[in-house]
């Protein structure tokens, strides 16, 4: 009798090693990605998203005159950073960026030197949650004009977050993985 609980219970636990490490296996890879400015964007429009960026959450110290990006001292550059620490700062959301045309998605790391460019949240310093500072650059803020498309950014709009495949993973993790423990107790612990 005892040799045949015990074996039942080695079958218990081994099942809940083997659904343990099944449920916990998938993952998702993100590659990583940038947001830099565009070159052909106009001096004015790249300015302009430039304080959009600043003053809706965007971490614009390092290209402040004592920051390690500032220099080289040009719109395009500065931009680029800040439009880049926007976008990881919004867990790469989509429509985080555009800035009215003047931003674009890529895959080349922008860090040069002693600048390093954020490619994830937690490097950015962000929540994924939208944050308000005011730029020390510019205290004149506007934002900048709409496309007139659906795309880029609505100014007061916060970018929505899609979450749902990290839902639906856990809701998947959540739910089975009882049923399956329930399956193997009940088929393990059968009356003889």
């Amino acid at each position: 009798m005892a040799k045949v609980l015990s074996d039942k219970l080695f079958s218990v636990f081994f099942a809940i090693h083997i659904l343990g490490s099944a449920v916990l296996l998938p993952a998702v890879v993100v590659e990583a990605t940038w947001c830099v400015a565009r070159s052909d964007a106009s001096i004015q429009a790249l300015q302009t998203a430039l304080d959009y960026a600043c003053a809706s959450g965007a971490d614009c110290t390092p290209i402040q005159s004592s920051g390690l990006c500032f220099l080289p001292n040009t719109i395009q550059a500065h931009a680029s950073y800040a439009f880049n620490s926007y976008f990881q700062r919004k867990a790469m959301a989509p429509g985080s960026c555009d800035f009215s045309g003047t931003a674009s998605a890529s895959k080349s790391d922008p860090s040069y030197g002693s600048c390093m460019y954020p490619s994830s949240v937690s490097t950015a310093g962000g929540t994924g949650t939208t944050t308000s500072t005011t730029p020390a650059a510019n205290p004149s803020f506007q934002t900048p004009p709409s496309s007139g498309g659906t795309t880029g950014l609505n100014p007061g709009t916060p970018p929505l977050l899609d979450n749902s495949k990290a839902s639906l993973g856990f809701m998947v993790t959540v739910t089975l993985l009882p049923l399956c423990l329930l399956l193997v107790f009940s088929f393990t612990f059968r009356p003889m």
